[in-house]
């Protein structure tokens, strides 16, 4: 059984960081895509960085330059490490996960597996 469990979501100042980590069970990372998607209310669901199972990294523009999405296979965690926040990144951030490969992998629709959701708000 797959399950996802993120952490790591707080309130944090524009310009400052946070580290959001994803603990998945019940998956293979040389299998599977993994994703980080987020939800601001009002809006819809978008992808912000996703690695698919041929080791392939996709950013969304807006993000580009200030995350960093990676995994330690070791401890079977997804990170996304977001530096430079702005208020408009603020957003519940939700893991994702599918098995086999994308060809685009920031399509919410594409993935399988959701965990609940921590909460990023970056104040100005």
């Amino acid at each position: 059984q797959v399950q996802l469990v993120e952490s790591g979501g707080g309130s944090v100042q524009a310009g400052g960081s946070l580290r959001l980590s994803c603990a998945a069970s019940g998956i293979s990372y040389s299998i599977y895509s993994m994703a980080w998607f987020r939800q601001a209310p009002g809006t819809e669901r978008e992808g912000v960085a996703a690695v698919v199972s041929d080791g392939r990294i996709t950013y969304a523009d807006s993000v580009k330059g200030r995350f960093t999405i990676s995994h330690d296979n070791a401890k079977n965690t997804l990170f996304l490490q977001m530096n430079s926040l702005k208020p408009e990144d603020t957003a519940m951030y939700y893991c994702a996960t599918v098995g086999g490969p994308l060809d685009y992998a920031l399509d919410p629709a594409d993935f399988q597996y959701w965990g609940q959701g921590t909460q990023v708000t970056v104040s100005s």
